[in-house]
């Protein structure tokens, strides 16, 4: 096997470090006794193994980077080499399919199946190379200290840096060029979006998928003033949703203005909308079943609910009990199956935000590609099928019912919401009226459903969000 360049050294003006000896595997195949401990080298094998976690495991990234239970060479890294890991990934995971063709295009005969670990290698260096700002040297001579220490690709370390120089004298960098929207859009999910949105409608939403997501914060009140305090603008109108966009903003929202005080919290525009379904809801019994990390009982809360937040996962809630201390808000907090969930009386309102396929949120959780299929869709629908039956049965007579999840895929809402409703004749769909959301008009359909595409809104987009209103008969 041999890149399209002359052997391992190639001429190139850049200069490239001695290789170092590769070492020894230790216990879960770390990496020991290399020799070789030069700055940001650590953050590159990481980089690599995450990305064979997320690709080869179908591990979620949010799991395997959270500051607290994430990925134990991870949290062995300083904060700046953590930030950087978390930015090749997401580079590498969003731009999977053009990075694969530079890679592929200058190689004499293609990678063999079992060279997982050399593809991982490859796609870390092309990605800080094609879309992040790191120096070529560095991106380069690191991807080659990592296939050196590596004993599964090991013999490959003098192709890694011939396709990799090649990469960085020919290719245009992702972020500026227009990336083909197609290739990075796995064959499972571009099936999906051309059957239900049509071929050009699927190829903006994939394209939208390329792009950074912005930050959103929901605000408490004032969403004018602390935009302008901000430096962000308000989406639609302010009592429709309290949004404040901060476009352009890179870096931790700990340290912006308002934060510790708890004026506001971080939530797409379009996660905010289900809420607003459930309309008055101050002074009533309002339940948030599978509720972590609590952006909408925080919504509920500022809404003057006596809310009830659920969710299975202790760590979660105790994440959301942590942002409404911070906020300020109190809710009773219960750990516990929905299944399993026997409140003493039936609530006012009840809302489900389902776990899903999250392919609304490709834009800021690119390993969804990667890591759900067409199968993991079918099995999350009828799972949302069950949970929304169970919580039928926490509703009081004369009650609302909203279900709602962040997919995109109509077997995980329209058809989750008309099985429900065959399901169960003391319940009727309670049509959204576009005047309920100004601004947002564009996010109710035909049929009286929230439903967002990444695509709908200009200037950064939002998420694909869907909901659907029930109310409970009460005779």
């Amino acid at each position: 096997m041999s890149a399209r360049e002359g052997g391992a050294g190639g001429s190139t003006a850049r200069s490239q470090r001695p290789q170092r000896s590769g070492g020894r595997r230790g216990p879960a195949g770390r990496v020991e006794a290399s020799g070789d401990d030069r700055p940001g080298l650590k953050a590159r094998q990481v980089a690599a193994r995450l990305l064979a976690a997320v690709i080869d495991k179908k591990t979620s990234l949010d799991g395997l980077t959270d500051p607290s239970n994430g990925h134990p060479h991870l949290r062995q890294l300083e904060p700046r080499d953590q930030a950087l890991v978390k930015a090749i990934l997401t580079s590498a995971l969003r731009f999977r399919g053009s990075i694969d063709r530079e890679i592929t295009v200058r190689l004499d005969r293609p990678l063999p199946p079992n060279a997982s670990s050399l593809r991982h290698i490859l796609h870390v260096g092309a990605a800080q190379i094609l879309c992040l700002d790191v120096p070529v040297s560095a991106a380069v001579d690191l991807a080659v200290a990592s296939a050196s220490g590596d004993p599964r690709a090991q013999r490959f370390s003098g192709l890694v840096n011939a396709v990799l120089r090649r990469i960085a004298r020919e290719a245009t960098r992702l972020p500026d060029a227009s990336a083909d929207p197609r290739e990075n859009c796995p064959d499972w999910l571009w099936s999906r979006l051309v059957s239900q949105f049509g071929a050009e409608r699927a190829l903006s939403i994939a394209r939208t998928h390329l792009s950074r997501a912005p930050i959103d914060l929901t605000v408490k009140s004032d969403a004018a003033g602390w935009a302008d305090r901000l430096g962000g603008r308000v989406l639609g109108a302010a009592s429709a949703t309290g949004t404040v966009r901060l476009s352009d903003f890179e870096g931790s929202v700990t340290g912006l203005e308002g934060y510790d005080a708890g004026e506001w919290w971080v939530q797409d525009v379009a996660a905010a909308l289900p809420v607003r379904l459930l309309g008055d809801i101050s002074g009533k019994r309002v339940a948030d079943l599978c509720a972590a990390p609590g952006g909408k009982t925080a919504q509920l809360a500022a809404g003057g609910a006596n809310v009830t937040a659920l969710d299975q996962s202790s760590s979660r809630m105790k994440r959301l009990a942590e942002n409404l201390e911070r906020l300020q808000f109190s809710a009773e907090t219960v750990v516990g199956d929905l299944m399993d969930f026997q409140p003493e009386t039936a609530f006012d309102a009840v809302l489900l935000d389902a776990p899903c396929s999250s392919t609304g949120t490709i834009r800021r959780h690119p390993d969804v590609l990667y890591t759900k299929d067409d199968g993991e869709v079918e099995k999350l629908a009828a799972l949302q099928l069950r949970l929304l039956l169970a919580a039928a049965e926490r509703v009081s007579p004369g009650g609302l019912l909203v279900f709602a999840n962040c997919s995109i895929d109509a077997r995980e809402g329209e058809d989750v919401a008309s099985a429900f409703l065959s399901k169960r004749p003391d319940y009727g769909l309670m049509p959204v009226d576009r005047q309920e959301l100004p601004g947002f008009e564009f996010a109710v359909s035909s049929a009286g459903h929230l439903r967002t595409t990444p695509d709908m809104l200009e200037d950064g987009g939002l998420d694909g969000f869907f909901a659907a209103r029930f109310k409970r008969k009460t005779a």
